[in-house]
């Protein structure tokens, strides 16, 4: 009976504390609201003006997105400014080209809206003048059924998507947060140009939008990383680098445990679907381990390439004349710039505007090595990893 009663007692405070949570999300979401509602009825008032004649903003605390919108029709904007702006998103609004292409120059936004038929400066005009300004931020067209043609022709000049008016509140609230989710997912496959020595805990994650190197670990000209004990032995992985520009890693060709290798010689090989990569060794010595876990997932090295998923342990034989030849600290880091901007000019030579890092500030992107065919791939991997 005691243990019958212990069991509705759980079941009744977890149903209690569900309970509790739904409601005080729900309290807080109307007071978001609510401050979102005063915020919009506050913009209505506020004189902007000295920015743009037809200037209206709405600001919100810790808004989803910062959105410009241009239309000559009030409707539009009014519209736009009521339903984006109590869902959290902060908005300007302006009824010219020339007005908007103003703001770019001075604020950031993630996306600009634009009418396609508008007097003194169309939105085909808006669309290229913004991407050539600003290519790093999102344009929409706003299009009647009549220009559904003339919008689609825009995403040539870089617009990202169209939408079509009219439109009810929740078909614009489901298209932004479709864009969003799209923008996002772009954003967190952006590799910026950086390089960091980190030291990293085990179970933490090398962030997503850099290079990342760990501290007292060494790097090898062919983009190995190696971390030595006490006893001689050496883990051994591929390092950041090659993870994040190879992207997921479908399966390991791991050494076999007892073989003997030296510096320069193939150790293992990474594959994504047909795609092969070759690492040499970056230390001579006899295989003693490979990693089983490893083998069981390589998803592990979306977490981080190092650490625990290294692929295997060499018992090393010259470490005194061979880790001088190995990279550590801002020597790696060194190497890592190096290697950037000669993979970004060899990606650009490759496949000029088609290569997916000639966008904003020639970025790099995750993955980017799946543009190449079989023979540009074996190139990149004798320049970059075969060494």
């Amino acid at each position: 009976m005691v243990p019958l009663i212990l069991l509705v007692s759980v079941v009744l405070f977890v149903l209690a504390d569900l309970g509790v949570r739904a409601l005080t999300k729900s309290l807080h979401e109307k007071a978001q609201r609510r401050e979102r509602a005063e915020a919009l009825a506050v913009s209505l008032r506020l004189d902007v003006s000295r920015e743009a004649p037809s200037l209206k903003r709405a600001e919100v605390q810790d808004a989803v997105a910062r959105i410009l919108c241009v239309d000559d029709e009030d409707i539009i904007l009014d519209s736009f400014r009521k339903i984006l702006v109590l869902d959290g998103y902060a908005v300007d609004t302006v009824q010219t080209g020339q007005e908007a292409l103003g703001l770019i120059q001075t604020h950031h936004y993630d996306f600009v809206f634009t009418d396609l038929k508008m007097p003194a400066m169309d939105g085909v005009d808006v669309v290229k003048a913004v991407k050539h300004m600003r290519p790093d931020v999102d344009v929409i067209v706003i299009t009647g059924f009549a220009t559904v043609e003339t919008a689609v022709e825009c995403m040539k000049f870089g617009a990202t998507d169209y939408v079509q008016k009219p439109f009810t509140e929740d078909e614009l609230l489901a298209f932004v947060k479709k864009t969003l989710i799209r923008r996002q997912d772009r954003i967190a496959k952006l590799l910026k140009p950086s390089v960091h020595v980190t030291h990293l805990p085990e179970a933490d994650r090398v962030k997503s939008g850099v290079f990342a190197i760990p501290g007292g670990v060494f790097i090898s000209a062919g983009h190995c990383w190696a971390q030595l004990a006490q006893d001689g032995s050496a883990k051994i992985g591929m390092d950041d680098f090659a993870k994040k520009l190879f992207g997921p890693v479908d399966a390991i060709e791991f050494p076999p445990v007892g073989m003997t290798v030296k510096v320069g010689q193939p150790l293992f090989v990474v594959r994504q679907k047909k795609r092969r990569l070759q690492f040499n060794a970056p230390l001579s010595g006899r295989v003693t381990r490979t990693n089983a876990l490893l083998a069981e997932d390589c998803d592990a090295l979306e977490m981080t390439p190092y650490q625990k998923n290294w692929v295997c342990i060499l018992d090393a034989e010259r470490l005194d004349v061979e880790v001088p030849q190995l990279k550590i600290g801002k020597a790696a880091v060194a190497l890592f710039e190096e290697d950037i901007d000669k993979f970004r000019s060899v990606m650009k030579g490759m496949l000029g505007d088609a290569a997916t890092g000639t966008a904003a500030d020639d970025a790099l992107y995750r993955g980017e090595l799946a543009q190449l065919s079989e023979e540009q791939s074996e190139r990149v991997a004798k320049e970059f990893f075969a060494r």
